[in-house]
């Protein structure tokens, strides 16, 4: 059967595209990706050629992208290209050149789809690549969902030639007398790809013939477990734990009897950004101290109480507003609505902590709108007195979590309201209020439930 057949074959088998779709591709030049490039073009498909240059190869980085410009102004296919200080990147970022180049073009590419008004971006990573992956992911370290290789298809993303082995795809190349570069970099052993691709699999090889099959094979078969451990998993997570927010909140009562398997809490935390080096730390921190943490790739994971509770690293807190009018207020994350009304014989004040109702002739503005500091104190609704905000969070037993993402509304230097939970008494609405400025949050459930 003819590569262009296993093709069709293969996206008919899992759903890749339709003849309705217009699809980015993603063509470097390189053998397999223009390989793709002409399986597409008799498809007649609708697409745009996408190329990167990455600009470490100098004089042969600009002759790649010659040969991609070339071949698709030939057969009449739309073509976009971007460059990269791909070297600038990486030691700016402290990653290495191959995280780099990857991280740069799938975010030029996911923006690009847009552009481009395109349904799918097409790699063309094949069998080959597959078993490479598989294998530096068994070496560097893994669960099993790393054991299970590359999806045809994943978050708009398809790999269409999964399916065809790197020698199957030269030949369907010297056959249709397809151009291609080769990039020089491929034949050098310096990163672990290209060592386990030069080195490792010829002796594979040697004892197995037909070892890139095998270990395709077993990585569907381990694909078909790990959808069935997933599931298994994701039950057992959502008995132990709730979302909130962007946060994921473990208790540790119930956490308790999977403490000493440290398998079950790599599954259970390996999409917070826990890693097999991790797992043990992450035991420590289920007997540790409230307060003690430890960060992931991803996530900081923070023991607090009788909870363990994984929140994004995105989601550390960097507050700081003015606010210049009410209306500004609905440019703040967070709150819902905002406006100023007359004080009638129909008002009420509302009782629901996430709406404040201030006396709108007690502040001034700008308003600010920032994180809580050391020192801070506010004369809390309900109570005598003033209190510390440290006090008042200790009272009210907040995680770290909650106190860095605590938000004080400001006027002249005085703290009006500690949003969404409680008013400073000396701007509450009174009988000589004459209007009353009403400002209201999201529910922190809702924002949940819409995630």
């Amino acid at each position: 059967m003819e590569l262009f057949e296993d093709f069709r074959a293969f996206a008919d088998s899992n759903s890749l595209f339709t003849e309705k779709d217009r699809i980015l591709l993603a063509v470097s030049g390189g053998v397999d990706s223009m390989v793709m490039l002409h399986l597409f073009t008799r498809m007649k498909s609708d697409m745009v050629v996408a190329h990167c240059n990455f600009r470490l190869r100098g004089t042969e980085s600009d002759l790649d992208e010659e040969l991609v410009r070339t071949y698709a102004s030939k057969n009449n296919i739309p073509f976009i290209h971007m460059s990269f200080d791909t070297a600038g990147y990486a030691r700016d970022k402290g990653i290495s050149i191959e995280m780099a180049a990857r991280e740069l073009r799938y975010e030029w590419f996911k923006n690009q789809k847009t552009e481009q008004k395109c349904s799918l971006i097409s790699v063309a990573h094949n069998l080959n690549d597959n078993i490479e992956t598989l294998l530096i992911n068994l070496i560097r370290g893994t669960g099993l969902t790393g054991l299970t290789g590359m999806k045809p298809s994943t978050h708009g993303i398809i790999r269409p030639l999964l399916f065809a082995k790197r020698f199957d795809i030269e030949e369907y190349s010297n056959e249709f007398r397809i151009p291609y570069r080769e990039d020089r970099s491929n034949a050098e052993t310096l990163y672990i790809r290209n060592k386990i691709r030069h080195l490792v699999i010829p002796v594979l090889r040697d004892i197995n013939p037909s070892v890139e099959e095998t270990l395709n094979e077993t990585a569907m078969r381990l694909a078909a477990l790990d959808k069935i451990l997933s599931d298994h998993i994701q039950d057992i997570r959502s008995q132990l734990s709730e979302k909130i927010g962007k946060s994921v909140v473990f208790d540790t009562i119930k956490l308790a009897e999977f403490s000493l398997n440290k398998a079950m809490l790599f599954e259970l935390f390996h999409p917070y950004g826990i890693t097999d080096s991790l797992a043990g730390d992450l035991q420590k921190l289920l007997i540790s101290d409230t307060g003690k943490q430890l960060f992931t790739s991803s996530h900081r994971i923070l023991r607090n109480r009788n909870e363990i509770i994984a929140s994004p690293l995105e989601e550390m807190p960097r507050h700081h507003f003015i606010v210049e009018s009410v209306g500004g207020l609905l440019n703040i994350s967070g709150v819902k609505s905002a406006s100023v009304a007359a004080v009638d014989k129909g008002f009420t004040i509302s009782r629901n902590p996430l709406t404040a109702c201030i006396d709108h002739d007690l502040i001034s503005f700008p308003l600010v709108i920032r994180g809580w500091k050391k020192g801070d104190y506010f004369y809390p609704f309900g109570q005598a007195g003033r209190k510390k905000l440290s006090d008042y969070f200790t009272d009210r037993k907040y995680s770290l979590f909650q106190k860095e993402k605590a938000l004080i509304l400001e006027s002249e230097g005085k703290i009006v309201w500690l949003m969404g939970e409680r008013l400073d008494n000396r701007f509450r609405v009174t009988a000589s209020t004459a209007t009353v400025l009403t400002i209201e949050m999201n529910d922190p459930r809702e924002d949940n439930i819409n995630q």
